[in-house]
This record gives C-alpha cells, structure tokens and sequence, in this order.
C-alpha cells in the first residue's frame, strides 16, 4: 500500500504534536530548583497568576527589575507572583553563582519574588520550563530573543501571554494582561 508510510508519519507526527502539547499544558509538574538549590516546582504556586522570566544582572535591561519588584508588590495580594530565572545564554550577562545572585537582586533592587536556580533558556541544554514554553506544541513557539522574555500563565497553569524583552514589566499591555488574567476565574 502506498498510503502506509504517509499514515505512519502522520500517526507519529500526531503523537509528537500531543506530547508537546500535553507537555505545555503540565507546567506546574515540571521539576525546578530554588535559588537555594532547592527541589520544587510551578505547584508551589498552583491557583496563582504567574510572570515568568529569565533574568540576568549585566544586561541593559537589568533595570527591569525594579519594574518586576513593582508589579510583584501591586498585585501578589491578589493572587499573581513574578518569577525570576537566572539565565547566562545572552552574551554570558549572568556569570554569578546563584549566592551571586541572590545578593545582586536583594542589596540593588530589594527583590522579593521568588527566584529560582540559573537555567537555560535556549540551545540544546534548555531546560524542560522552557521547552514547555517556547517548543513547537506551546502557545507561543520560538526561543526567547535575549534577557527579560516574559510569559504570563493562569490560574490554571496555561500561558496567556508572551512579551519581548524590552516590553517593561510596568507597561500597559503588560498590566492589563495581569489584570484580565487576575480577574478571570
């Protein structure tokens, strides 16, 4: 039969395509780090609005942070938290140890949202969270561009949105993305 081979192809593409997207949908299960070193992951945070993104301290954009540390304080009351991940991908901006780290975010910017262990974002050592994130079976497909890529997930573990590094924490897309997110049930 001549239509075999294309219907096994389909089948296996069908099956990648549903793992992928099974994948994307179960970000609360994926196994993560602290900034400590400890094991956790995003079910720490389950019920809550999230804004992921990877950060570093040598970047034009390191400024953000204030911004981050802005939002996380108008909003974590009403059920939203930043999350912070170190990433050295980008013209090697985040060179520190974790300890490195922490003290940068806590005595320049008074960081108080969670951050998490360095990770990658990007090439063949991307970490699961971002594989999740920027594969082919996520909402928003593409590797983050640089420092500062921000994705907004649900209450329900699902990625609203994506914004590009230079689109600020503070900014009105951002906040009415928050916003609608938070106010969705």
């Amino acid at each position: 039969m001549i239509l075999a081979p294309y219907m096994k192809l389909s089948w296996v593409m069908g099956v990648v395509l549903a793992c992928s997207t099974i994948m994307a949908g179960n970000l609360q299960d994926i196994t993560l780090k602290d900034i400590n070193g400890k094991p956790t992951s995003l079910k720490a945070y389950e019920g809550k609005v999230l804004l992921v993104v990877n950060v570093a301290s040598k970047c034009g954009l390191t400024p953000q942070y204030k911004s981050l540390e802005a939002v996380h304080q108008k909003y974590k009351d009403k059920g939203f938290s930043v999350l912070g991940f170190p990433c050295n991908d980008f013209g090697s901006q985040e060179p520190g140890t974790n300890e490195d780290i922490k003290e940068f975010c806590s005595t320049k910017y008074n960081v108080t949202f969670p951050m998490f262990d360095k990770l990658h974002v990007k090439g063949p050592e991307r970490h699961a969270l971002y594989t999740a994130l920027t594969g082919e079976g996520s909402a928003f497909p593409g590797d983050v561009k640089w420092n500062f890529g921000k994705f907004l997930i649900g209450r329900d573990g699902k990625v609203l949105k994506r914004f590009e590094p230079k689109v600020t924490p503070d900014s009105a897309e951002v906040t009415q993305a928050i916003e609608a997110a938070l106010a969705a049930k």
